[in-house]
């Protein structure tokens, strides 16, 4: 398993300066999208969220907390391998790995939503009884896209077979195929359109190990257009918020955040939108 580099890096997130050594939380990025089947530029998210994220402030209003108040070091972009995505996912374990043996709580910029898979087992290992709770537009269950197993619409699908039935937990989705949504009925809970039943599972998962995976396409496309798969329909920043509020209570050991594809919002708006809520998971997170 390979070292972390822990010098500090010249541009972070705002207010997350802290050393490796003394921090709870390490912020990595995962800048792959290439097996991405719409519109490509999601490995550009993380250092647009880092760049942008000077400016809003690090203090919440939400929570009345400050990023001054915890301790993030902020890792920076993993170098990745372009195309291929095994050798990106075995990159993304070693670090996950390192960052979770040192006993630290690990949270990935995205990318594409193929990078969770990474996380995720590096994550089953230490914790077998691990259950997802996935924020997302689609399900992403599929067995395989156009003969590749290895996609971010089979993400969820490869993550099943790590846990197991009925430990993963979708919200908000309204997109996939019907077979996908037939085979979810047997194998995950999946919850269309909205996070309205989200209060029966966070009470469900109270003393479990949990990842939670945000796919922003859950945001509605008026919100949020920078994302490689938009999809009309979706669910409100304030309702998103709130939503991340209520998983933070539960026993998170691995958090993600992907699929910001800056390109496709020339105004930066969703960009700044993805800070602010980058900004409200930390906080949450060590509330």
């Amino acid at each position: 398993m390979s070292k972390i580099k822990k010098t500090q890096n010249i541009e972070t997130f705002i207010g997350c300066n802290h050393s490796y050594e003394e921090a709870d939380v390490v912020l990595f990025g995962a800048p792959y999208d290439g097996t991405t089947s719409n519109r490509p530029g999601a490995r550009f998210g993380g250092a647009a969220i880092r760049r942008e994220s000077f400016g809003i402030e690090t203090y919440s209003p939400y929570l009345d907390h400050d990023l001054s108040e915890i301790k993030v070091y902020d890792g920076g972009e993993l170098e990745l391998s372009y195309g291929a995505p095994v050798p990106v996912l075995k990159s993304i374990y070693n670090y996950t790995k390192q960052v979770i043996t040192d006993e630290k709580l690990p949270i990935m910029l995205g990318g594409e939503h193929l990078v969770t898979l990474g996380a995720v087992r590096a994550i089953v290992e230490k914790y077998p009884d691990l259950a997802i709770i996935q924020f997302d537009a689609h399900v992403d269950l599929r067995d395989e896209y156009l003969g590749q197993k290895l996609s971010h619409a089979c993400v969820m699908r490869r993550c099943w077979e790590l846990t197991g039935d009925n430990r993963i937990f979708q919200f908000g989705v309204r997109s996939g195929d019907r077979d996908e949504f037939a085979w979810a009925k047997d194998h995950v809970y999946t919850h269309k359109f909205n996070l309205d039943a989200l209060d029966e599972i966070v009470r469900k998962l109270k003393k479990k190990p949990v990842y939670f995976t945000i796919d922003l396409d859950v945001l509605d496309t008026s919100v949020f257009p920078a994302t490689g798969t938009p999809e009309a329909g979706g669910i409100g920043f304030t309702e998103l918020i709130t939503g991340i509020s209520k998983v933070c209570e539960l026993n998170i050991v691995g958090c993600d955040l992907t699929e910001l594809s800056p390109p496709y919002d020339s105004t930066g708006a969703s960009t700044a939108t993805a800070c602010k809520i980058l900004r409200e998971l930390l906080l949450n997170l060590n509330a």
